[in-house]
């Protein structure tokens, strides 16, 4: 399965993140590990949602629509 998934920031409620991985376990581990440079700052993160998809090229198009300014505007009103 692939994945698309959401973070908030614990210690600071604005910052989101939004992403792609195979593995969302481990992922998430990395993520608060601070092993990735652009969420590493503002960790602890936890999830908010994923969705699962079983074509890897939907789930980068989605998560791609979810990065642009549409996507923002859909997911600030459904999915957050």
């Amino acid at each position: 399965m692939f994945y698309v998934y959401m973070l908030a920031s614990e210690k600071f409620p604005t910052q989101r993140y939004t992403g792609f991985t195979t593995d969302m376990r481990s992922r998430l581990k990395a993520h608060n590990k601070g092993d990735s440079p652009h969420t590493s700052k503002y960790r602890p993160w936890r999830l908010v949602g994923y969705l699962a998809f079983e074509n890897q090229q939907k789930a980068i198009a989605f998560e791609r629509y979810l990065k642009s300014g549409s996507g923002k505007a859909f997911a600030n009103k459904r999915l957050w």
